[in-house]
């Protein structure tokens, strides 16, 4: 594979020192770019845009032509997965996913497969090889997965929810049938990212969008508890590089000494978390990622200008962090904005690495 021209971001994650302060955004391939949009239409519905790894390479690398950005990150869903496990997934625009056969009983459980990466998501593998092949070493390239849990909320309740009624009900009364779904999804998602990494992904993610939703005690034993089970099983050793692992649960501030725990090299965190709190907590054992709210991003360059100041101030001298929002970007965020966010982190952040 080529040698990395630009490797702050892997270095940051392993809290070496950096010269800048490495940024890039979640969904920095999106809607909110015109170039995006076009591809979108050309691929007909997002999951074709998906599972065409063409087409999901040019999308992966279109920010970076825009933005001076420290990684790549893979085009792809969470929902794949759920996908190629039985679970199959429709995209019904203005209405965001629709699990068309949910799971509801034994039954259901026991059906679904374990994917093979290089089968049922070959498309996957395929893209991510094509994309390490197109950056040419330019920066390094993240793959990722949603969480055990955030999937299964999807594939219980059969779409997006504010409440999550089934999913609940089920943790709830029949705990056992929740505990044999989870290993289920953590078996092919241990397989699946591991197939990134073959394939050449750099660093991973966990997405735990939905773990903030759990009480206290359900969140270890739900969520968390299957997130290790992951990062423990994953082959963070790949020819001779370390694979870096980010894990990232949105509304999870007060688990914080837990997660940093969990064997994650890094902890992403939403904006709700003071940088210097969260550093200060988990004692510069792990990396931390973040965690600009992405509302910033409606108002101006200056504004955002000040806010990237006070977020670089907050987590201080020292390596260990990478600027992101604390959610993915909007779809209405002018690109511009995007841009002022990104020099400004590369221009203000050199006095922390002194």
């Amino acid at each position: 594979m080529t040698e990395l021209k630009n490797d702050r971001f892997l270095r940051a994650l392993k809290r070496e020192p950096v010269d800048v302060t490495p940024v890039w955004i979640m969904r920095q391939a999106g809607r909110y770019l015109p170039e995006y949009r076009k591809t979108r239409e050309k691929a007909g519905d997002f999951l074709n845009l998906c599972k065409t790894p063409e087409l999901a390479c040019e999308v992966t690398l279109q920010p970076l032509d825009r933005f001076d950005l420290d990684a790549a990150i893979l085009f792809s869903d969470i929902l794949t997965v759920p996908d190629a496990m039985g679970t199959p997934v429709e995209f019904r625009e203005g209405e965001g996913p629709h699990i068309t056969k949910p799971v509801r009983t034994k039954q259901d459980v026991e059906s679904l497969i374990i994917p093979d990466p290089e089968t049922e998501l070959r498309y996957v593998m395929d893209g991510v090889r094509l994309i390490r092949n197109e950056l040419n070493g330019r920066v390094p390239l993240i793959g990722f997965c949603g969480s055990p849990w955030t999937l299964a909320t999807y594939m219980i309740e059969g779409h997006g929810s504010k409440d999550f009624v089934q999913p609940k009900r089920m943790l709830y009364e029949n705990p056992e049938l929740m505990h044999s779904l989870l290993e289920k999804i953590s078996d092919s998602l241990i397989q699946y990212l591991n197939g990134q990494i073959a394939a050449g992904a750099q660093a991973v993610m966990i997405f735990d969008t939905w773990g903030g939703c759990l009480t206290s005690r359900d969140y270890i034993e739900f969520s968390l508890t299957y997130m290790e089970k992951i990062i423990s099983a994953l082959d963070r050793t790949h020819g001779d590089q370390y694979i870096p692992v980010i894990m990232f649960t949105k509304g999870g501030g007060q688990w914080l000494e837990a997660m940093a725990e969990s064997g994650a090299d890094a902890l992403g965190l939403d904006w709700t978390i003071n940088l210097a709190d969260a550093r200060s907590r988990v004692h510069d054992t792990v990396a931390l990622q973040g965690n600009m709210d992405p509302a910033v991003l409606y108002t101006n360059p200056d504004r955002i200008r000040k806010e990237v100041q006070s977020i670089l101030q907050s987590y201080g001298h020292g390596p260990g962090h990478v600027f992101n929002l604390g959610h993915g970007i909007h779809p209405g965020i002018d690109p511009e904005n995007v841009a002022a966010l990104v020099n400004a982190v590369h221009e203000l952040s050199p006095e922390f690495h002194i």
